[in-house]
């Protein structure tokens, strides 16, 4: 009898090492497209309600979520693809603009009146020796050829699967949050919480700060056009990036730009830079963010700041979304921890 219990003992043992090693490997498999599941998770979230209205017009499951699939691509990622291509123009067009001889000359006469500024800038000139920084130039450039084109492969490839698997969460979304249950060692209410939860915070966190984001670009690059700053739609979606970390993200575009105005001799522009950008393009997000999430918006303020600006530096962009997931969904369990143990009571959705 003891031999038996030992020689369950030991499959179980067995078993558990082979799946975990198994669920390494997957893991390790699916790795170079992180990026592409969680886009298409993201996208299938923002977009669950337009396509269960459209779900009930189109009964065929497949033309649906192909239907679903094509209206994804003219909203998202054929205005992206172009958006890209103006702001590189835009790009290369600024720095013409900062290497022009106007543009010197202001500098030069910024720098005739604030000798300070100018024996620093002596000393950092001073210490570049021009044959070596032109190769050293040269020589990075060269070595980045490569990667840049690996890199415009890898984008493709992961835009091509981030669309092949947002196809099929459109169409088996039900067998997909099925098989989601049935992997989480959870109770199906506190299964259909969480899940809840991570959902809307996804909701809040993509679309909610998506939208004000590009408020915040369009508001202040409106303030660009008014004030004749050059590639004002490069500086405008740059505005929208950065405002997607909270509080202070639109300063650091913004701000920079004020003081170059300053410098120039535009001190009136700005001025009207840092009114308009302080007072309404900085604050609106208080207003917008809470209308447009609703009763969704379950963090404080600042958790959310640290959970994106820490999902920021551990995962990169996609810290924006996986920062605040990670949170809600370490809070919720602690919750049925506390529920479970009596220290507390929490109320369960079914």
């Amino acid at each position: 009898m003891a031999t038996s219990s030992e020689e369950t003992t030991w499959k179980q043992i067995t078993l558990f090492l082979l799946t975990f090693s198994s669920v390494i490997v997957c893991a390790l498999l699916l790795w170079p497209f992180f990026g592409a599941i969680v886009g298409a998770i993201v996208l299938a979230v923002i977009t669950q309600h337009p396509y269960d209205w459209l779900a009930t017009k189109i009964r065929n499951r497949s033309a649906a979520a192909a239907l679903g699939l094509a209206l994804v691509l003219l909203a998202f990622v054929v205005p992206g693809f172009f958006l890209a291509q103006n702001i590189g123009k835009q790009a290369i067009a600024v720095v013409s603009t900062v290497r022009n001889d106007a543009t010197q000359e202001k500098f030069s006469e910024f720098l005739g009146g604030h000798p300070a500024a100018a024996s620093r800038v002596e000393v950092v000139s001073n210490s570049i020796d021009p044959g070596h920084a032109a190769q050293a130039a040269a020589a990075y450039v060269g070595s980045k050829i490569g990667g840049l084109l690996g890199n415009s492969v890898r984008l493709i490839t992961q835009l091509v699967v981030m669309l092949f698997l947002l196809f099929f969460l459109f169409r088996d979304r039900s067998l997909a949050l099925t098989f989601l249950h049935s992997l989480l060692p959870l109770r199906t209410e506190e299964s259909s919480e969480l899940l809840t939860r991570v959902g809307d915070t996804i909701f809040t966190t993509a679309l909610g700060r998506l939208a004000v984001a590009g408020v915040q670009g369009v508001l202040i690059g409106l303030a660009f056009w008014v004030l004749g700053v050059p590639g004002v739609i490069l500086w405008a979606f740059t505005t929208a990036v950065m405002a997607m970390i909270p509080a202070f993200g639109t300063l650091l575009v913004w701000g920079p730009i004020a003081i170059y105005l300053g410098i120039s001799g535009h001190w009136g522009k700005a001025l009207l830079l840092v009114i308009w950008g302080g007072v309404i393009v900085s604050t609106i997000d208080n207003f917008l963010y809470p209308i447009l999430v609703g009763t969704r918006l379950r963090s404080h303020t600042a958790t959310i700041l640290i959970s994106i600006l820490g999902g920021i530096a551990l995962f990169g962009i996609m810290g924006v979304i996986l920062g605040p997931v990670f949170f809600t969904i370490a809070s919720t369990l602690l919750e049925f921890w506390r529920a479970r143990t009596g220290n507390s009571s929490i109320q369960i959705s079914s």
